[in-house]
């Protein structure tokens, strides 16, 4: 009766018992239970074992995109279409190239150098902070060779990311007559200024993933090497010191 009590509860949202709980954990179950007369008293403990055997983790939220048609279509095409560019064999008038950008990144002065790690003990860092401002990132990675372009800025403007497609559009060799961008759908790449840049410049040409498709830019990858390998423990003195960390990164090739 109880082990069914619990079961029942746990795939239930919490409202609809009157509970205000964004999610259920094992103690709130436990006090549900006693509210509702099926024990007299019960222990988050009992609770989690009850739960563990019928593999249920209620505290553990996933998003999901419900099915929705003709999304789902939509979404299945633009998939296989952008799966097609980067799998299809390339000639050597063109390349494809995954272009993002990484916001906010803030250049952090810690108010002490960091303490080598001792034995069985990881790396202390200073827990104080001074906060130096914020850059932006605009990145593209050749899908095939791996090869990373990157500048960095202080705003998010079309300004900022024609600064950032003028070097690349000159370091890619004139006798690569299409380069095929895969970059999300925003506002800035779809802007008159880029889009004016883009006349002048036709062997530029645009390839937007589908909604809640970011997954399938190739940059995305690069940019989460610079997440978890060179921004965690950034020391920082300012932007300019931080975008010249970045760059040096770039340089040595991790992403």
């Amino acid at each position: 009766m109880v082990a069914l009590s619990v079961v029942k509860l746990a795939c239930e949202p919490p409202d609809v018992v009157g509970r205000s709980l964004a999610q259920w954990e094992s103690a709130e179950l436990a006090r549900q239970l006693g509210r509702d007369g099926v024990v007299e008293a019960s222990s988050p403990q009992t609770v989690q074992r009850i739960l563990a055997h019928q593999k249920l983790q209620p505290w553990r939220p996933h998003l999901w995109l419900a099915p929705h048609v003709p999304r789902d279509a939509a979404f299945a095409a633009q998939v296989q279409a952008i799966g097609a560019l980067y799998t299809r064999p390339l000639g050597v008038w063109d390349m494809v190239l995954g272009v993002d950008e990484q916001t906010s990144l803030q250049p952090r002065t810690r108010t002490g150098p960091p303490l080598a790690a001792p034995p069985g003990q990881p790396v202390r860092v200073e827990h104080e902070y001074t906060r130096q401002g914020a850059l932006h990132l605009f990145a593209g990675c050749d899908t095939r060779t791996g090869k990373v372009y990157a500048t960095t800025a202080e705003r998010k403007r079309q300004v900022e990311c024609l600064a950032f497609l003028e070097p690349v559009d000159r370091e890619i060799a004139q006798h690569i007559t299409t380069i095929h961008g895969v970059l999300d759908p925003l506002r800035m790449p779809k802007g008159t200024q880029v889009q004016a840049w883009l006349v002048n410049h036709p062997r530029f040409v645009w390839h937007f993933p589908p909604g809640h498709g970011s997954w399938m830019n190739h940059v995305e990858q690069g940019l989460s090497i610079w997440q978890r390998q060179r921004l965690p423990m950034a020391d920082c003195a300012d932007k300019k010191h931080l975008a010249q960390r970045l760059m040096a990164f770039v340089a040595e090739g991790h992403a």
